[in-house]
């Protein structure tokens, strides 16, 4: 049984995972995806080795964007001369964003969905007044908690319509551009009208991270992982919704499931796609 969240106004402490694993920015980048996709992560916490005060924080959506997708391929084509072995090991201070917006213990489950719908982010660390790192807030933890907020709405009110595709064919170089320059954590893949499957920024992680990204390479240089096509990331298991679920629905099976997106399909065509995002956006305001 959930908690009323609106009735009881918890605080995040309530629904925040603690026991956070945290990374000090010394670790290379290779073996923060590692850590990251061997647990499940989007994001890792960085943290001062001697104070576990928090500094920092890297996300899947880094990786993608230090695989081509945007300024931090510079630390690769730059730093590194294109060699992105090299770059991996470098630490993850080079990738990791400085710029942090937290809360404290006794901030409310409300004001924290708030921020984390304005500001498009996933999840929002929690420290307490010495800015020691506590625990973490995701999208998850958000959605979990107002899963139960009586609704009447249907997948099709809060989806994204019409949404963008990109085919199987695609390297992966160009995909990571487009989810960072359009700030996509996933697209639909489609080919002759037809789904195909769904990338996402934690595909492109675990690419790394698995060390499946190795295997492309022939040199050593990044452009023998770029031109990849994304086929070779895409899941086969694909699950679908359409437009007339119910919101509670949809949102119980991604929590059930531990999925964080849903293609909507209407007459066998791709109608749209609903994600965590779109539920903790929609049902926070209710």
């Amino acid at each position: 049984m959930h908690k009323d969240v609106k009735k009881q106004n918890i605080s995040v402490n309530e629904i925040a995972t603690t026991n956070v694993i945290s990374v000090p920015q010394t670790m290379s980048i290779i073996n923060a995806a590692k850590t990251m996709t061997k647990n499940g992560f989007r994001r890792l916490p960085v943290t001062d080795s001697g104070t576990n005060k928090i500094i920092g924080i890297v996300t899947a959506t880094d990786i993608a964007n230090l695989m081509g997708g945007g300024d931090k391929y510079n630390l690769v084509s730059g730093k590194h001369k294109g060699n992105l072995i090299s770059a991996l090991n470098d630490s993850v201070h080079e990738i990791m964003s400085k710029k942090l917006i937290t809360f404290g213990e006794d901030g409310m489950v409300e004001d924290v969905a708030k921020v984390i719908v304005e500001r498009k982010c996933g999840g929002m660390p929690i420290v307490d007044k010495d800015g020691v790192l506590i625990g973490i807030v995701t999208e998850r933890d958000i959605l979990k908690a107002f899963v139960d907020t009586p609704n009447y709405m249907s997948v099709g009110d809060v989806m994204t319509k019409r949404p963008h595709v990109i085919s199987p064919d695609t390297p992966i170089c160009s995909v990571t551009k487009e989810m960072i320059s359009k700030k996509f954590r996933r697209l639909p893949v489609v080919s002759d009208d037809v789904l195909y499957g769904i990338v996402t920024v934690m595909d492109i992680l675990k690419h790394v991270g698995n060390g499946e990204v190795f295997k492309d390479m022939v040199t050593g240089n990044a452009s023998d992982v770029m031109s990849v096509p994304v086929r070779n990331l895409v899941s086969d298991n694909l699950l679908t919704t359409v437009p007339d679920e119910s919101l509670t629905d949809i949102a119980n099976t991604m929590l059930r499931k531990n999925i964080g997106a849903f293609p909507v399909i209407d007459n066998s065509h791709l109608t749209g796609i609903i994600t965590e995002f779109d539920l903790v956006r929609a049902l926070t305001k209710i």
